[in-house]
This record gives structure tokens, C-alpha cells and sequence, in this order.
């Protein structure tokens, strides 16, 4: 009895394991040297890919700024938080009505003013829940740092041209404008004849501004 002739078949498993043309390899081998020279890049540059509003926090700007962080934490704005509390300013609170013993920590009203970033990404959201952006930080004044941290001013780009990091968001230096979004008539603390004086509140209110050791072509 004849037996009928068995054709191959690109179906049949030996199909599957045919020779793999040289340049195929060396296509693969191409494509993996390319990642591997750009893995430290992705992973030194990984940090650039939070939103440009995101609010980084004030430990983010220590890193740098050391002096000014700790001159801006003996503030009236690092501790504009804590006047929230019960029975803190109590005779400045009954003075406008406010009644000293309710605690205002929680108060959607107060927060905009008395935090940074409230209701925006990496900003504010409870005292219990992101403690370090309580009060008038950094931030407050010159801008989520998501636009300008770790990209323009970079760590080790010490070159880096000011122009460059407003162009990108930072608000430097802040002016009068910035001060008014909370010293407004909308505060209840706000001046009964309307005024507010920019240069002193600049004087008592913020930190020391030390030289610093890059220009930045300011």
C-alpha cells in the first residue's frame, strides 16, 4: 500500500523555527543598545512629566534656597495657618466678628487664603493630609513649581537664565497683583479705608532676600 506524500506546510511546528535573516538581529541589536543609552536619560529627566500647575511643595525650593526657607519659616505667612485655630488672634477675630472659639481649620472659605494651592493638583488639602502646605509658602508667591522646578531651574544647571524660569511660571519677583488675590476687601481683615501698603507688607511679612550666589542674568 502506497503512502501519500506529506507536503510541508507553513502550518506544521518545524515552519516556525526557520533561520531568522541576519539582519533581523541586527536590527534587534540596534534597537536594544538605543534604549540602553537612554535609560539614565528618562530616568534623570523622569520628574519633568508632572502638570505644569502641579505644587511641589516648600521642601522642593529648600533644597536650593536653605536661607530663604528658613528666614520665610519665622514669617507671618509660614504661620498664617495656625491663626485658624481656636483662641489664636482671638481679639483680632472679635474685632471683625469672628467668633475665637470655632476652629477654622477645616473652613473652604479660609483655606484659599491661609494654605497653598488649595483645591489645585499636589496643593492643600487638609492640615492632617498635606501639613507642609499649610500657610502661605513659597509657592503662594511665586508659582506652582511644576512649571519651573526640576526643568529650567534644574538641579546642577546652576546657568540657568531667570527669563527662562518665568517664561516657564515662575513669578519672580512677585508683585503687588500676587499680594491682592488674598489682601483684598473680600478678607475680613482687610483695611476699612481700602488701602494696602505693598512695600511694607513686603517688609513684615516675608523673608529675607539673601544675594544669591548665580545671577541668573536677573
Amino acid at each position: 500500500m502506497s503512502k501519500d506524500r506529506i507536503e510541508p506546510s507553513e502550518h506544521r511546528p518545524g515552519a516556525l523555527h526557520r533561520p531568522r535573516p541576519p539582519y533581523g538581529w541586527m536590527t534587534m541589536g540596534l534597537i536594544g543598545l538605543g534604549l540602553a543609552a537612554l535609560a539614565p536619560f528618562l530616568a534623570r529627566h523622569s520628574f519633568e512629566h508632572v502638570a505644569q500647575d502641579r505644587y511641589l511643595g516648600p521642601g522642593q525650593c529648600k533644597e536650593c534656597h536653605p536661607r530663604q526657607f528658613e528666614s520665610w519659616a519665622t514669617t507671618r505667612m509660614a504661620a498664617s495657618f495656625s491663626v485658624l485655630r481656636p483662641g489664636e488672634k482671638a481679639q483680632e477675630k472679635r474685632s471683625v466678628g469672628l467668633d475665637p472659639s470655632v476652629d477654622y481649620t477645616h473652613n473652604e472659605a479660609c483655606l484659599p487664603c491661609h494654605s497653598t494651592g488649595y483645591g489645585r493638583p499636589g496643593g492643600f488639602v487638609s492640615v492632617e493630609a498635606t501639613p507642609e502646605m499649610a500657610g502661605v509658602t513659597c509657592e503662594s508667591c511665586h508659582g506652582p513649581g511644576g512649571a519651573y522646578a526640576g526643568t529650567v531651574m534644574a538641579p546642577g544647571n546652576s546657568g540657568f537664565l531667570s527669563a527662562d524660569a518665568r517664561k516657564a511660571g515662575l513669578v519672580y519677583p512677585p508683585a503687588e497683583p500676587v499680594c491682592r488675590i488674598c489682601h483684598n476687601s473680600k478678607s475680613p481683615f482687610a483695611p476699612t479705608d481700602g488701602k494696602f501698603d505693598f512695600a511694607a507688607r513686603v517688609r513684615i511679612g516675608t523673608h529675607q532676600h539673601f544675594k544669591l550666589k548665580y545671577g541668573h542674568g536677573d
